[in-house]
């Protein structure tokens, strides 16, 4: 009788155990299409004559933009500190054009075992949009720059969170400046605060 008992136990465990792996790969599949289709929705646009930042010659031989293989580990959720007294400065770029932005707040995380930190923008002119003004900027340089990745930098695309006092931080979804496709592009330059001291090895790779 024991041994029937114990035998159902470790039956109902394996099951247990199976249920919770299956959920758990679920959940990491679920997050993997998620970032492929911001992907897709990428290499749609480069392709578009309309929205494409490639030049003529590039686009009539583009077939995809390199990605590094998606991580869920560049996915983290950072210490938000907000910019109490924000002033509005101009955000040097790569000509002599210089968008408006403040400094929105300061974000802190780690990432394989090193506390970091970034800042985080909001671009004034966005305040004036309906689509775009909730929208915050995060550019940053990593060790990959220059060998991976574009050597002047990546940017990410955040929205204001509902918590004000965390943020989510996806590098996954960090893709390069116009510039790194073309001269014809002004693009903000990477501040020196935002200089990371680790590969990020997630979002786009330069382009070749």
């Amino acid at each position: 009788m024991n041994k029937i008992v114990a035998l159902l136990s470790i039956i109902l465990f394996t099951i247990s155990s199976c249920k919770s792996t299956k959920k758990a790969v679920d959940n990491d599949t679920e997050y993997i299409n998620e970032i492929i289709k911001i992907q897709d929705k990428l290499n749609a646009e480069f392709h578009n004559p309309k929205e494409s930042p490639l030049d003529k010659k590039d686009l009539a031989n583009f077939k995809s933009l390199d990605f590094f293989p998606i991580n869920k580990k560049y996915r983290v959720e950072a210490k938000l500190i907000l910019n109490k007294n924000p002033e509005v400065f101009e955000l040097p770029t790569t000509t002599k054009r210089k968008p408006k932005y403040i400094k929105y707040g300061d974000t802190y995380f780690t990432l394989e075992g090193k506390n970091l930190h970034v800042e985080i923008y909001q671009n004034q002119a966005n305040l004036q949009s309906e689509e775009y003004k909730d929208y915050l900027f995060l550019p940053f340089n990593d060790y990959t720059n220059g060998f991976e990745s574009y050597g002047g930098g990546r940017y990410i695309d955040l929205h204001i969170p509902k918590d004000k006092t965390k943020i989510v931080i996806d590098f996954n979804k960090a893709y390069n400046p116009y510039c790194a496709y073309s001269h014809r592009w002004s693009c903000p330059l990477i501040p020196s605060a935002n200089s990371l001291k680790i590969e990020i090895k997630a979002g786009v790779k330069k382009f070749h």
